[in-house]
This record gives C-alpha cells, sequence and structure tokens, in this order.
C-alpha cells in the first residue's frame, strides 16, 4: 500500500514515522513543497538571535535519517499542484503523476501578509521557514540594524521581540488589540507587558500598520517608528487551497473539516497539523488551535488509523507556554473572551514556586476559571519558576474530565526546594470551593469603584502602600471595630495576595455582613494592573506624522 503524504512539518512527519513503526512494508512517500522538511519551527525566534546558534539543531530530520532509519522516501521541492481523488493521483510540480491508496494532508499554514502598502520591502520578514531565520540573520550580520519593528503580539511576535531586544536592537512591539498574547486575559497579560517594556521594548497596543517606508513604519495612528528590520507575525491561515480545489470540506474556520479518525470528507484522505478545524474541549466549538502538540499527535492517530488501529482525536485543550526575558507565561482551556458572560467563575492566586522559607522562592499569579457544577474551564499564570508544572498539572485534570475537587485532592510532590505542602494547584481547588460553597465572595480590579475599600494589613503595611481611597482596618482589630463596617454599599477587603482579606472576610460574614468582599490577587495584582494601566497612557517617544 503507498501512502503519499504532503507536507513534511510536525504531523506530516509524525505520521510518516509512525506508520512506518505499524508496518514496516508500506511505501511511504513524503512530498514537501519547499527544501526543508522536519524543521523546529517554534526555535525559529531563538535562532535568529543565536541563542541557538547551531544551524544543524534546527534540522530535527533531514531526507537521510529518513530513507536510512525508515525507509522513507522524501522528495524535497516537490510541490503539489492537484489532486485527482477519482484517480487517487496527485500532480507534482505540475507536471509528475503520482497514484496513492491513502492520502495526507499536512500543509500547515501560511503567515498572514495582508495588503498594506510597502510589505514587499526586503527589510520586512515573516517567520515560519528556517530559510525565514537565515534571512533575518544574514541581514543583521550584513547591516547596521539599530531599530527592529516587531507587527503582532502573538506568541512569535513576542519571542521575536524579546530576542531582537536581546541582541540589542532598539525594538517595537506593535499590536492591533488592547494586549498581547491572545489565550490569556488582560490580567496575565500585563504581567508581560509590563516586563516587556521592563526590558526596554517599545510596546504600543490598540494601533496597527498603514503603511511601509523604506525607514518609517507609519501606523494607523500617525506614529513613525523608524526601522531597520521589521518582522511580521500577525498570525496565520490554513493551507487548504488544494483540499477546495478537490472538493474537500472546509469549514466555517476556514480550515479541513476532519472527524475524529483525522478524515477528511473522503475517507481515503487524512489531514492534521495547522490547516484543520478540530473542536474545543472546553466549548466543543469547532476552532483553529495551531500547536506543535497537537499536530505531532493528530499525526500519529492518522498512521494509526491507515494502518487499521482504530485511534481517535479528543479535541484540543490549548496548552500553551512562553518564555517573556524571565518570565514564563502559561495556560490551557478557555479564558473569559471564549466564554459566555455569567456562565463561569473566576479567582486569582498568588503561588510560591517552592516553600518560601527556602531560599529564592518566587510568586507566580495564577488565574482559573470553572463553572458552578466545579468544571475547570481554564487556567492562566505567569511568574518565573514551576509555572508550566502547574499548568500542566491543571490540563491533565482538565484532560481527565476533573473538577476543581480534583485539584485540591491532587496528591503532587512535596519538598521545600520543589514546592509546599499545600501546592498552589491545591490552593487554587480549595480556593474554588470555597467560593462555590459561599464561603467567600470575591471583587476585583473592575469592581473597586464605588466601594468602601478596607486594607486589613497591619499599619506599617498601610502606611507604605496602599490603594487610593482606602481606610485601615488590620485583621486583628475587625472583631472589635465592626461598627466601622457599613451594611449599605459594598465593602472590598484586600491585602497583600489575598489570603488576609479573605480571613478578614469570614468573620464580618459570619457576624451578618453579607456585603463584604475579599479582593482577588490583593495590592499584588492591583499593582500589576496599575502598571500597565499608566505604561499605556504614556505616550512613546516617537513623533507623529
Amino acid at each position: 500500500m503507498r501512502t503519499v503524504i504532503v507536507g513534511g512539518g510536525a504531523c506530516g512527519a509524525s505520521a510518516a514515522a509512525r506508520l512506518r513503526r505499524l508496518d514496516d512494508s508500506a511505501e511511504i512517500i513524503i512530498l514537501e513543497a519547499t527544501d526543508e522538511i522536519s524543521i523546529a519551527n517554534c526555535g525559529l525566534p531563538y535562532y535568529t538571535s543565536d541563542v541557538i546558534s547551531s544551524r544543524t539543531n534546527m534540522i530535527v530530520s533531514g531526507p537521510k535519517r529518513f530513507k536510512d532509519l525508515l525507509n522513507i522516501d522524501v522528495r524535497l521541492n516537490s510541490k503539489v499542484t492537484s489532486i485527482n481523488r477519482e484517480q487517487k493521483s496527485v500532480i507534482i510540480n505540475e507536471q509528475e503523476r503520482l497514484e496513492y491508496d491513502k492520502l495526507v494532508l499536512a500543509l500547515g499554514a501560511n503567515p498572514f501578509v495582508p495588503p498594506i502598502e510597502g510589505v514587499e520591502n526586503k527589510k520586512i520578514f515573516t517567520v515560519r521557514t528556517l530559510k525565514n531565520g537565515d534571512g533575518i540573520k544574514e541581514l543583521l550580520k550584513n547591516s547596521n540594524a539599530q531599530n527592529a519593528v516587531v507587527v503582532g503580539g502573538g506568541f512569535i511576535g513576542v519571542e521575536m521581540a524579546e530576542n531582537l531586544a536581546h541582541i540589542g536592537l532598539k525594538t517595537s512591539l506593535i499590536e492591533l488589540s488592547d494586549q498581547i498574547l491572545a489565550p490569556v486575559d488582560k490580567e496575565v497579560a500585563a504581567c508581560a507587558q509590563n516586563v516587556l517594556r521592563d526590558n526596554g521594548v517599545n510596546l504600543i497596543l490598540s494601533d496597527g500598520v498603514k503603511a511601509f517606508s523604506d525607514d518609517f513604519v507609519i501606523l494607523n495612528s500617525g506614529l513613525r517608528l523608524p526601522y531597520d528590520i521589521a518582522i511580521l507575525a500577525i498570525g496565520v491561515k490554513p493551507e487548504t487551497t488544494l483540499a477546495g480545489d478537490c472538493g474537500l470540506e472546509i469549514g466555517d474556520c476556514g480550515g479541513l473539516v476532519v472527524n475524529k479518525f483525522m478524515q477528511t470528507s473522503d475517507p481515503d484522505i487524512y489531514a492534521g497539523g495547522d490547516s484543520v478545524e478540530v473542536v474545543d474541549f472546553v466549548n466543543n466549538k469547532k476552532s483553529i488551535i495551531p500547536l506543535a502538540g497537537p499536530a505531532n499527535r493528530q499525526g500519529r492517530i492518522i498512521a494509526d488509523n491507515i494502518a487499521g488501529r482504530k485511534s481517535v482525536y479528543k479535541n484540543s485543550l490549548g496548552s500553551a507556554v512562553i518564555k517573556v526575558f524571565d518570565l514564563t507565561v502559561a495556560n490551557v482551556g478557555n479564558n473569559e473572551k471564549q466564554l459566555e458572560k455569567g456562565s463561569y467563575l473566576k479567582t486569582f492566586i498568588f503561588g510560591n514556586s517552592h516553600a518560601s522559607y527556602y531560599p529564592n522562592a518566587t510568586k507566580t499569579l495564577y488565574k482559573l476559571l470553572f463553572n458552578k457544577d466545579g468544571k475547570i474551564l481554564g487556567a492562566q499564570a505567569a511568574g518565573y519558576k514551576g509555572v508550566e508544572k502547574r499548568i500542566d498539572v491543571i490540563s491533565s485534570v482538565m484532560r481527565n474530565n476533573g473538577t476543581i475537587y480534583d485539584l485540591l485532592d491532587s496528591e503532587l510532590c512535596y519538598a521545600p526546594p520543589y514546592s509546599s505542602a499545600k501546592d498552589p494547584v491545591n490552593i487554587l481547588g480549595m480556593n474554588a470551593e470555597n467560593i462555590l460553597t459561599g464561603l467567600v465572595k470575591l471583587a476585583f480590579y473592575e469592581d473597586l469603584q464605588d466601594s468602601l475599600l478596607v486594607d486589613v494589613r497591619e499599619p506599617e503595611s498601610f502606611s507604605a502602600e496602599t490603594i487610593l481611597g482606602a481606610v485601615n482596618i488590620p485583621t486583628s482589630q475587625m472583631r472589635d471595630r465592626l461598627s466601622e463596617i457599613p451594611k449599605d454599599k459594598p465593602v472590598i477587603l484586600f491585602c497583600n495576595t489575598g489570603f488576609q482579606s479573605y480571613v478578614a472576610s469570614r468573620i464580618l460574614l459570619q457576624r451578618g455582613f453579607d456585603n463584604v468582599y475579599s479582593l482577588a490577587g490583593g495590592i499584588e495584582l492591583y499593582k500589576i494592573i496599575e502598571k500597565d494601566a499608566k505604561s499605556r497612557n504614556q505616550a512613546n517617544s516617537f513623533s507623529p506624522v
């Protein structure tokens, strides 16, 4: 049986390798339109800055290795220009015809390049292939580049901004939305935005590119940013041209429609990776989730099914992580923007990376989204140590249809250098349980206006810093000062991170105060959001047109 795989990226290479392991007699041919196969696309930002200095290390597996180890025929520079489903054949480079028994479409996605004036300038790059990375490195090596502009605040855009700043370029990052990193919510994004600015990146939000001249990027607002190199990281579009031309079903999200076995509307044609629509694990809606992990998994499932093993793809959680200088940001599941208002609850905590009494513990901001039944809808985190570890645990609980009670009951490794007896994962579960059982009512940054703010820390902490307009009633004095708490307006209690205000709220709730709320994340989260807000209001240093 001959299996032809169109595309040699994560999905295609994974499908080929798995199929060979399952069937040593199968004829397997990979057709790759470029001269690159199985490269480490996710490492490209670090390759451009020489954090990854070796080009060889960027090539996961080449044609010779595929042939020698797996007896797979890899044909580079072999672009499939059409598919004849009735004859079960493909046309390569508009001239060679190749028949198949099973066909796998693993064409991935293409960088989105909008029709902006001047976008063809040779100083403007996308970041998708090793050739792109080589071009960026060559320009930086052979020019006296000083100013860089990155367009798009997604994962690749942020990574490129970091790496260009890392090698000393004055870097601007432009994002049309009001925040970077769309998979996370504004509070977690604020952590990353603050870190970018602290490391010298000129972050411009809620603005887009109008045109490129030879020397300036001209924004919709009229700002002109000088540039010696520009990176377009606006997003990607599923590559479905071949599939559409031969009559395969394309979904409403713009991706190729596949069933749980990764079959297209033609049962002899499979597809996976960035070009297909998947079902969102949380909301059960069709979506495009272009991530390397799911692409590799889909390739394996395709091979299983071609070989006669019934494997199914169990939808996508969208787990992701990014390095932003020293900060780590990770997420899984849905964010608030994806969820229907009123259908979820939320909480924030700051968790220590390890036992607070062991040296060099750091704090991580965690956000948990869940519903009234305890179902976990999503989680996000920003911190410096152990961030992705905890999100991975939550992802595993979600994958197995666990609830916030499973977070509470998770038995995780503990030793002072690595965690605490109550891991942040456990504390998130406890916090969510307290909300669901009515032991605490939370308030958030957006609730502060028109409420009485009560700082429940000791006077020394209150004197050092507080929220404007707050009064100080320490938790230790709360039982003796009940008369100072009104019952006719919302009262928001706050402390450093939320635990002490929770204790204070328990005192009041048990004494008949039903208008008392604990500020989630405390003054620490408040400061993160305020710092970001103030930076937004400070105009960048460039002059308008």
